[in-house]
């Protein structure tokens, strides 16, 4: 089955030889299946498709030379770079090229954003589009099921998670394999080479620590003591998990109400499936203790994709205060705030009267089983 990728049709739309289209994303979600399709649609003759982690591509592209950049993108009219987050100064050759050789387009991939964007930011201020590619979202997916297959299919989802290969495999031993091929081989692969992290098994140590605390605040002080590690560089490895797309950062929504929290953060995994094969557990609902994080992780991540593939533009935060008053995810968007509250059981609960007496324009929404496909989908 091939599952048709909401970003395709926009990316299309502004395929331009005046700005590149930047597509970041973890690996193993289909960018290099994407933008083959993109490839296969446009309206380009002459196409070139290289791969960042080839060393003779390296060198040619990071050259910053005009005469061979032109001697080696030549009449072509499109230029696709998957893994562009190989190449040095990536971002200043991809402007010397748009600058100089009017009539190529450019796509380039990578599935770490903050090599990329490092290279990229300020270079190509004003001559890119910016793309974030996910795991299927379920806003992809009921295009392709019935309301009923979605809801028998959601226990799995929230288990399995939903990288293209687990979506599509056949049985739950296949889902499994392919999740932990996928945390074994390539979750810290950028990492570890981007950022010269020798001590690779800190990271997955720091990893499992962080799996068991979704929808808490995270102290860095007890990870620091738990791991052994200074707090400078716990806090480095979860920014570096962060910007190779493992995990999401989430920090504490305040106006200056002197109780509320706001110097922890709490954080989400991109996918509930490598959450996890991080800790190896994939037995059934009924089986576990931890329900509850997964259902707020896999909201949490499904409500961002939604929102990214629907231009649905807001800040996201969480608000408690420090007697146990919260609100587990809050959307700051065109002025106002918008609380959700996120409950397995089918139990509604009220909003905390100091949101409400904080907040009195604010909205609040219960979101449980009952009506999650419309805040996700």
């Amino acid at each position: 089955m091939n599952i048709k990728r909401t970003i395709k049709q926009e990316i299309l739309k502004r395929l331009s030889p005046k700005r590149a289209i930047v597509i970041y994303g973890p690996r193993r979600v289909g960018k290099t299946t994407l933008i083959k399709e993109i490839v296969a649609e446009s309206k380009s003759k002459k196409i070139k498709f290289i791969s960042g982690e080839d060393v003779n591509v390296q060198k040619w592209l990071s050259s910053q030379s005009i005469e061979e950049l032109k001697s080696h993108v030549g009449d072509t009219e499109l230029l696709v770079i998957d893994e562009a987050q190989y190449v040095n100064k990536i971002g200043l050759n991809l402007k010397l090229i748009i600058d100089h050789i009017e009539t190529v387009n450019i796509i380039a991939t990578g599935s770490s954003s903050f090599e990329l964007s490092n290279q990229i930011g300020e270079p190509l201020v004003g001559r890119k589009w910016q793309f974030e590619l996910f795991p299927f979202a379920q806003l992809e997916l009921k295009e392709y099921e019935a309301l009923h297959e979605t809801q028998a299919r959601l226990e799995e989802r929230i288990i399995f998670g939903s990288y293209p290969e687990v979506v599509l495999a056949e049985n739950k031993d296949e889902k499994q394999m392919i999740l932990e091929s996928i945390v074994d081989n390539n979750l810290y692969k950028d990492a570890i080479i981007l950022d010269d992290v020798r001590r690779s098994q800190k990271i997955i140590d720091l990893l499992k620590l962080i799996a068991f605390q979704i929808g808490q605040e995270v102290s860095l002080n007890e990870l620091s003591n738990a791991l052994g590690l200074n707090i400078e560089t716990v806090a480095r490895y979860l920014d570096l998990l962060e910007k190779v797309f493992v995990i999401k950062r989430v920090g504490g929504f305040s106006r200056n109400l002197r109780k509320e929290v706001t110097k922890t953060a709490r954080y989400y995994f991109y996918d509930n499936g490598v959450r996890n094969a991080v800790i190896q557990n994939f037995n059934t609902l009924d089986l576990r203790n931890d329900v509850g994080q997964l259902w707020e992780n896999y909201l949490f991540m499904e409500r961002l994709k939604k929102r990214k593939y629907q231009n649905m533009y807001a800040n996201m935060y969480f608000w408690r205060t420090y007697d146990q008053k919260e609100v587990d995810l809050v959307e700051e968007r065109d002025g106002k705030l918008y609380g959700y509250e996120f409950k397995w059981g089918p139990k509604k609960v009220k909003p905390p009267k100091l949101w409400l007496e904080t907040y009195e324009e604010a909205e609040f929404e219960f979101i449980n089983k009952d009506n999650y496909l419309e805040f996700i989908a």
